[in-house]
């Protein structure tokens, strides 16, 4: 590898890798012959790899909030001589050690946890001025001083081959339209749409001769048992978590005509494979983590007490969630629905 190249330290959440994709989409625009690398947890990898704007994803081979000081001081010998670049999308200090380690010339991140020295390009972090996700990706990106560029929404390259060899394996219907259902958010329960009303919602869109996929990890599995079983005979449904590799996951999720998400991960999924979103939000907010896509219906009450950004409801009522109708959310998917059979 030459040095002329840049390694960016990407997030540890699915959604956010998703949405650093509208960074490496500027850094290609702006310079598009500079090679992009992407240091990222090894599960990220299948979303990397369907970013044409990345050359290569390395596995950092860490744990979530794992230090691990031995392995990030390999991994940063092992990259030592191949980057002039470096950009940091973390803001931990741990984020920080492998570019420093593969003694890379110009390394670019936020301030905090006392990364002075590890960060020799230190911006500061203006919470007000950049108030979603990604400008804070963005603005990593450009130089100091420098005006934000208009965000470029990310778009996840689909296989067709993945997507015939997953619906066979799967049993997955394609003769009818499909609307997937995600009823899980890794960060916590106050994150999640009532299993009773994504149940009901099932009920509804299958009278109006949708089949309805369910998908999540093995973590949502128990959920998505729950949404189907309320369905009569469990005709036209299928619960799919933890059935699923994240590379089918992205190749089903385009073969949708609308999803109903969580604030989650399979939620910026979604949007970045164009599929039609339906974004419930509860303790989080769709200002500062919207999915990145025009084709969005934001289900959000903005109570008094919300965003509140909890794991858990503080106040145990959850009412943010649970009073928001299911009744809105079957309107505005059929106010989307399109002619069937089309193509997509």
């Amino acid at each position: 590898m030459s040095d002329a190249a840049t390694l960016i330290v990407g997030p540890s959440w699915v959604g956010d890798m998703v949405m650093a994709q509208s960074l490496f989409k500027y850094l290609r625009e702006t310079d598009p012959e500079r090679p992009l690398d992407v240091l990222a947890p090894g599960w990220s990898l299948p979303i990397v790899s369907r970013m044409p704007e990345v050359r290569c994803g390395i596995a950092a081979e860490t744990a979530h909030g794992e230090v691990s000081l031995a392995t990030r001081r390999r991994i940063g010998l092992e990259l030592r001589g191949n980057y002039d670049r470096a950009i940091v999308l973390p803001r931990s200090l741990k984020s920080a050690l492998v570019p420093w380690f593969a003694k890379v010339s110009r390394r670019t991140g936020y301030r905090g946890e006392m990364r002075y020295g590890l960060l020799n390009d230190m911006r500061p972090f203006d919470k007000a001025a950049l108030d979603q996700t990604v400008k804070r990706f963005l603005a990593l990106g450009t130089e100091p001083g420098e005006r934000l560029p208009d965000i470029p929404f990310p778009t996840l390259e689909v296989s067709a081959d993945n997507q015939r060899i997953v619906t066979r394996k799967l049993g997955c219907p394609t003769d009818q339209p499909v609307v997937a259902l995600m009823p899980g958010a890794e960060y916590g329960p106050a994150k999640c749409w009532p299993l009773e009303h994504f149940a009901e919602l099932a009920r509804l869109l299958r009278r109006e001769g949708y089949f309805i996929w369910i998908l999540g990890s093995a973590k949502d599995r128990a959920a998505g048992e729950a949404i189907a079983n309320a369905t009569p005979a469990r005709s036209g449904i299928l619960n799919l978590c933890g059935r699923t590799s994240l590379e089918d996951v992205i190749d089903l999720l385009a073969m949708t005509e609308q999803v109903v998400s969580n604030d989650s991960g399979l939620m910026h999924i979604a949007a970045a494979v164009g599929t039609r979103v339906h974004a419930i939000y509860g303790s989080s907010t769709p200002d500062f983590t919207p999915p990145l896509t025009a084709k969005k219906d934001i289900h959000y009450l903005r109570l008094d007490c919300s965003p509140c950004f909890a794991r858990e409801c503080p106040l145990g009522h959850l009412n943010c969630l649970r009073n928001l109708a299911v009744a809105g959310v079957f309107a505005a998917v059929l106010k989307h629905r399109v002619a069937w059979p089309t193509e997509r």
